[in-house]
């Protein structure tokens, strides 16, 4: 049995804590939208990854909600443990001389009805190997820009950094326009935010940092769905808004390292795919 350390344990408990709020928090949201149908609730699902050897690898719960105010709504959280193979333990920070591994983390995407409300995506993760670090980020993925909600999505996020380390929103801002580019279609996919990785200066204020991640998504997301959520939208913008998801499932496909990790480590395929969104087209 594998046991896990102090730090681990506080990790993989914060996690949960974070999706549980979240939850609750889009929960609320589907209770005050007026759409069609009944507010919608999170289903939870287990499920558990083998170690190569047939034991316990960990596992993880999905949370998914399909409602009137999001189309689809993804929180997952998952702790896993084993040996990475010898091809992609090299690709690890850590692990080219032991391919061993812990990973515990959150991962959520959320895909609105309204095209006037943004998609978002966020996901923190620690990671243990021989070294140890935390990584992750949020970023907004607006079908329909709007630029009053982009300025206060970024100045929440700047604001949280800026508590923590001036230079982290400069340099983490950077990482994530540089990650979130798609390269065959010429563009971002969505208006920015933050990404980080190997974060390993100090592992309370790194922590620290981490949670304040996630309760910034907590705190800024929310609003900017109360602001749009009632507005009428027209089948333009819906059509927009599916093309645009194209867009979005092409870079998780193709570029997306969250993808290429939970499938090289014999993760939940259904887990790993939620990020997809529940309809998208390509014309």
């Amino acid at each position: 049995m594998y046991t896990l350390d102090d730090q681990q344990t506080a990790a993989q408990t914060w996690f949960r804590t974070l999706r549980d709020t979240i939850c609750s928090a889009l929960e609320t949201l589907e209770d005050e939208g007026t759409g069609p149908g009944p507010a919608g609730r999170f289903q939870r699902t287990a499920w558990d990854r083998p170690d190569a050897s047939g034991g316990h690898g960990g596992g993880g719960v999905m949370s998914v909600l399909k409602g009137r105010v999001f189309e689809k709504a993804g929180v997952n959280i998952s702790t896993v443990h084993g040996e990475f193979s010898p091809d992609f333990a090299k690709q690890i920070n850590g692990a080219g001389e032991d391919p061993r591994f812990f990973a515990t983390g959150i991962s959520l995407v959320i895909h609105p009805c309204n095209p006037l409300v943004p998609a978002i995506h966020m996901n923190t993760r620690f990671l243990v190997t021989t070294k140890r670090w935390f990584g992750g980020g949020v970023d907004l993925n607006p079908a329909l820009p709007d630029d009053a909600q982009t300025a206060a999505f970024h100045a929440a996020v700047k604001a949280m950094c800026d508590s923590h380390d001036p230079a982290h929103y400069p340099a983490f801002k950077k990482w994530a326009e540089e990650y979130f580019w798609v390269p065959h279609r010429n563009r971002h996919r969505g208006v920015g935010g933050i990404f980080y990785d190997h974060l390993s200066s100090d592992w309370d204020k790194d922590f620290a940092f981490t949670r304040d991640v996630g309760n910034t998504f907590v705190d800024i997301y929310p609003r900017l769905v109360r602001e749009r959520m009632h507005t009428p939208f027209t089948a333009e913008q819906r059509l927009a808004q599916l093309r645009y998801r194209g867009v979005y499932a092409e870079f998780n496909l193709v570029y997306d390292r969250g993808t290429t990790f939970g499938l090289k480590t014999g993760g939940n395929v259904d887990a790993i795919l939620m990020s997809l969104p529940p309809e998208a087209r390509w014309d």
